[in-house]
């Protein structure tokens, strides 16, 4: 166990780690690493030839899949099989040029996640925003990404 709750077991790091392999990610030449808890997640992209633009910065579409599953995944693993999360939107707003190795971070605080179980179990569905901030190596704001999450509990018959 660490400060953030317990570690996962092996086999769950082990399918969070195969996410890199993912050809969409691969291609981007983006990298993840998992928090010990699962909770968490650092998100990398480095500039290569194949992911530059025209003019020779990130391409916007890869700075966006950098963000595109991580406040899903994280939300979806906490929750629970009796729930269903989708990414409903999302709006980006480049603030300045993307050089360099770029990063995000994603987390998902235990609070936020019960506060999102309670009101998909008192509603019909919920579209909770999160925001994710992707950051050069001086730490400046690259990019600022909103994203608009879907989220319901399941019907009692389709639960697991």
């Amino acid at each position: 166990m660490n400060a953030n709750g317990p570690r996962l077991p092996r086999a769950q790091r082990l399918k969070l780690r195969l996410i890199n392999l993912y050809p969409p990610f691969l291609g981007a030449g983006i990298r993840v690493r998992w928090g010990e808890n699962g909770r968490s997640a650092d998100v990398r992209l480095k500039l290569h030839w194949w992911n530059r633009n025209f003019v020779g910065v990130h391409f916007g579409g890869s700075l966006y899949a950098l963000t595109d599953p991580f406040f899903v995944l994280l939300l979806m693993r906490q929750l629970g099989w009796g729930y269903i999360v989708w990414n409903k939107g999302a709006e980006i707003r480049f603030l300045k040029p993307g050089r360099g190795t770029l990063h995000a971070h994603f987390e998902m605080p235990p609070e936020r996640v019960e506060s999102i179980r309670n009101e998909a179990d008192e509603n019909e569905r919920l579209e909770p925003v999160f925001t994710a901030e992707l950051k050069d190596e001086a730490g400046d704001v690259v990019a600022r990404v909103d994203q608009t999450l879907y989220v319901r509990r399941k019907p009692a018959a389709r639960r697991r």
